[in-house]
């Protein structure tokens, strides 16, 4: 499905990103493993997708920083040749409530989730023009879409990131590069393995399927917007939330 194509995963040692950059060397793409600071992780990512039979480097950036940026897509397409596919997955998260939350933790996660994936975007776009195709994927959250309590931060940046979807989808279209998003739900992480009994509950409670997603599940959809399968398809948000938010 995707043989010979060049993938950009950001934020791909671990997680969702991980599990998207693993889908897409199954289906035959060459990926770069972006990571921030987990090289021991990312590494592990790349010696999977080689055992798969695929290629992949594993690559240090952080995609708040423009000259950071500008070096990562500088390699990725001299190692490959051509950059085709970009994921924006990177992000972090900040959580407090409005009244107690500093300027930092907003910044800081204004500056990776929604800067990151405008510097990305940005970046690869000279190349893909020139390629005359590209898919860029971006990956938001359906709390961007909802709102969520303790979370002004990161709901203010996934819901920036679906408006820079479609804005960047409406100024690219003409040059045959599609952007869309995805907007997963809550999906089974490290971070949900330590949930109480209760808590598990109570967010179960919430999610019409019954039960929480995997990380594959999101990398399953991406592996499809990356594909030509939907190249009927921009500016649009997917959600992957088992029913949660329906629109």
């Amino acid at each position: 499905m995707l043989n010979g194509k060049s993938a950009l995963v950001t934020g791909a040692s671990r997680g969702i990103g991980k599990a998207i950059a693993l889908e897409l060397a199954k289906q035959g793409a060459n990926v770069a493993v972006n990571y921030a600071g987990s090289e021991a992780k990312a590494q592990a990512v790349v010696e999977e997708i080689e055992q798969l039979g695929g290629k992949a480097f594993k690559i240090q950036a952080n995609v708040a920083s423009e000259s950071d940026v500008k070096d990562m897509i500088k390699q990725v397409i001299s190692k490959f040749g051509t950059l085709d596919i970009l994921v924006n997955n990177a992000g972090i998260t900040k959580d407090n409530l409005l009244m107690r939350m500093k300027e930092e933790e907003f910044d800081q996660v204004i500056n990776t989730n929604l800067k990151g994936v405008f510097l990305c975007t940005k970046a690869v776009t000279r190349q893909m023009m020139k390629q005359k195709s590209g898919k860029i994927i971006n990956v938001s959250s359906i709390v961007g879409v909802s709102g969520n309590p303790g979370q002004a931060n990161y709901v203010a940046a996934k819901a920036g990131v679906i408006g820079l979807t479609k804005s960047t989808a409406k100024e690219l279209a003409s040059r045959n590069i599609f952007v869309n998003a995805v907007a997963p739900g809550f999906i089974a992480t490290e971070m949900t393995d330590v949930l109480t009994d209760e808590q598990r509950a109570d967010m179960l409670a919430m999610i019409p399927l019954g039960k929480l997603g995997q990380a594959e599940d999101v990398a399953k959809v991406v592996r499809f917007l990356a594909s030509e399968d939907s190249n009927y398809m921009t500016g649009q948000t997917l959600h992957i939330d088992g029913g949660m938010v329906m629109s």
